[in-house]
C-alpha cells in the first residue's frame, strides 16, 4: 500500500485560494536580512543556578539518621510583683463592674430649661441682618459716574543729581 493519500481523500481547497497559490511568485517578496539572536545567561544567572542545584542536592541527599537526639528544656518565667499587682487591680475592677446593682442608684428628676436671648442680643442680631440686607440689595446703578486723574510727579534736576551721587 502506498504512503500517499488518494486524490479523492485530500481536503478541498477554495478556488479563489487555489488561483492565488498558483499565481504566487517569489519575486514579489521583499528582501530581508535574517539575523539569529541567542541570549546567553549572565554570570549571576549561572551562579544562582549552581547554588540552587547545590542546595537541591543537599536536600535530596540529606540523611535523617545522622541527626542527634536532643532534649528541650522549657523555662517558665515567674511574673514580677508589679505584674501581679496590675493583674489584681484589673480583676478588682472587673468584679466591681460585675457586682454593680442599678437599684442602688438614687432617683434624679431632669428639668429642662430654655434660656431666651437678652434684648441686647436680639437688637445686635437685627442690626446685623439689616446691614446684610442693605449689602445684598444694593443697586450699583444708583452710583454716579466719576473720572479719576492720576498725577505723576517727576523729580526735579536737583533730586536726580543727588540720587546719582549716592
Amino acid at each position: 500500500m502506498s504512503s500517499e493519500a488518494a486524490v479523492k481523500d485530500l481536503p478541498k481547497v477554495d478556488s479563489v485560494l487555489k488561483e492565488q497559490l498558483e499565481g504566487f511568485s517569489p519575486d514579489k517578496l521583499k528582501k530581508c536580512d535574517t539575523t539569529e539572536k541567542t541570549s546567553l545567561p549572565t554570570k549571576e544567572d549561572v551562579e544562582s543556578e549552581k547554588q540552587h542545584d547545590y542546595l537541591m542536592n543537599n536536600i535530596t541527599g540529606f540523611r535523617a539518621d545522622k541527626l542527634k537526639r536532643t532534649l528541650t528544656s522549657e523555662k517558665i518565667a515567674m511574673p514580677t510583683p508589679s505584674d501581679v499587682a496590675a493583674e489584681k487591680k484589673a480583676q478588682a475592677h472587673l468584679q466591681a463592674v460585675e457586682g454593680f446593682k442599678p437599684s442602688s442608684l438614687k432617683h434624679a428628676d431632669t428639668k429642662e430649661k430654655i434660656v431666651l436671648p437678652a434684648k441686647e442680643d436680639i437688637d445686635a442680631e437685627k442690626g446685623q441682618q439689616a446691614l446684610r440686607h442693605g449689602i445684598e440689595g444694593f443697586n450699583p446703578q444708583a452710583l454716579k459716574k466719576t473720572e479719576t486723574t492720576e498725577k505723576n510727579v517727576l523729580p526735579t534736576k536737583e533730586v536726580i543729581e543727588q540720587e546719582k551721587k549716592a
